[in-house]
This record gives structure tokens, C-alpha cells and sequence, in this order.
């Protein structure tokens, strides 16, 4: 007997009939030679902003990493154990992707967190709030002259927060490295849950447009 969740036994039967099977030849492939995407993608955990959903994207195309807020801490080799780090290491240095894309999106859990530390802590450990402290050198200069809704407030520092992740990637020698040769590039956008779009942080501006599609 079990109590896994009966709807994700339903998803998976469904998922076996339907997209397994269409997709079997590219599963055997990818079991046989190994994984060889071009992009990561580093995202928040949140269940709307999916981003194989959200690039319509197939078994094998992305490396995916996610954790509260889509942060990415500083190069800190200092023997911890660094969860984002050693993904970003494995995608650059072992599948040698081309691509790094920090996706924030609206409505964001964590960063609301971060607007507002004088909430109670959700469990003793506060790992949300200790998480949500890499954010601190930003948040200390985000500044609300009253005249920001708390929408706004939101907004803005979801989208600084993924600057500040693109500059983090930066402090990896690595990844600086290998964006000096053109052989990797990084990139910043924003998904809105609510609407659907999707903006494109400017490399040189780090402000927020839409694509023309």
C-alpha cells in the first residue's frame, strides 16, 4: 500500500500513454548518448512559472534549476555545500551550455519576503528568510518614497533581483571567462503569471522590454 498522490499517478498514466510514447525515440536517445543542452535556465520554485512550460520546451532541451525566488548566490568557495552553485558549475563546466537565463516572474513569495523581514519566521529554521538575505545588498538600496504601490514595490525588486543574480554569475572566474570568449552568454527576463508575457532584461541597459515575437 502507498498514499502517493492519486493525481500524479493519473498525470504519469497519462503522461506514459501519450507524451512517452511520442516522444520515445528522443527519451532512448537521450538515456543512451547523455544530455546535451544549450540553455539553463535558473527559476524560482513557484508551480505557476514552469519554465518547460512557459518555452513550450521538450525532454533534453533545458537544465533546469529552481529554488525560492531564483537566486544566485555569489562564487563562495568556501567548502560549504552550495545547492545553485554546483548546478551552475555542472551545466557550465560539464554539459558546457551556451546559454544562462535568470527568470524571475510577478507575485513572487520570496521576494515578498524580502519586502517585508519584520514577518514572522514560517518554521524555526527561517531558511526563507536567511535564503532571502542574499538579496540584502539590493534591498538595502531599494528605497520607497511612498508613492509605489506594494504591486509595484514587488515588481521592481523582482527585476533587480534577477540583475543582481546576472551580476552574481558574474563573480564565477569561470562563467566570466568564458563570456569574455563569446562562448557563453547570460540573459535576464520576467514572466507575468497574470498576463502571460514574458520580458527581456537588456544586457547593456538591465532594463525590461518585451520581445517582438
Amino acid at each position: 500500500m502507498h498514499n502517493f498522490p492519486q493525481k500524479l499517478l493519473d498525470g504519469f498514466a497519462s503522461f506514459t500513454k501519450h507524451g512517452y510514447q511520442e516522444e520515445r525515440d528522443r527519451y532512448t536517445k537521450l538515456a543512451d548518448d547523455g544530455q546535451t543542452p544549450q540553455s539553463m535556465i535558473i527559476a524560482c520554485c513557484d508551480s505557476r512559472s514552469a519554465p518547460e512550460t512557459i518555452f513550450d520546451s521538450g525532454p533534453g532541451e533545458m537544465f533546469v534549476v529552481r529554488n525560492v525566488a531564483n537566486l544566485v548566490p555569489p562564487f563562495e568557495p568556501d567548502g560549504g555545500q552550495h545547492g545553485t552553485s554546483a548546478a551552475i558549475e555542472f551545466a557550465v563546466q560539464g554539459l558546457k551550455i551556451q546559454n544562462i537565463i535568470v527568470m524571475g516572474h510577478g507575485r513572487c513569495g520570496g521576494i515578498h519576503a524580502a519586502l517585508h523581514p519584520e514577518a514572522e519566521p514560517l518554521a524555526e529554521g527561517n531558511f526563507i528568510g536567511k535564503w532571502m538575505n542574499l538579496l540584502e545588498p539590493v534591498t538595502e538600496q531599494f528605497t520607497d518614497n511612498g508613492l509605489m504601490t506594494e504591486g509595484e514595490r514587488a515588481t521592481a525588486l523582482e527585476r533587480i533581483s534577477v540583475r543582481n543574480s546576472v551580476k552574481n554569475l558574474r563573480t564565477f572566474p569561470y562563467i566570466a571567462e568564458l563570456e569574455r570568449q563569446k562562448k557563453l552568454a547570460l540573459h535576464g527576463a520576467w514572466f507575468d503569471i497574470k498576463s502571460g508575457e514574458l520580458w527581456i532584461m537588456d544586457h547593456k541597459t538591465g532594463e525590461f522590454s518585451r520581445p517582438q515575437i
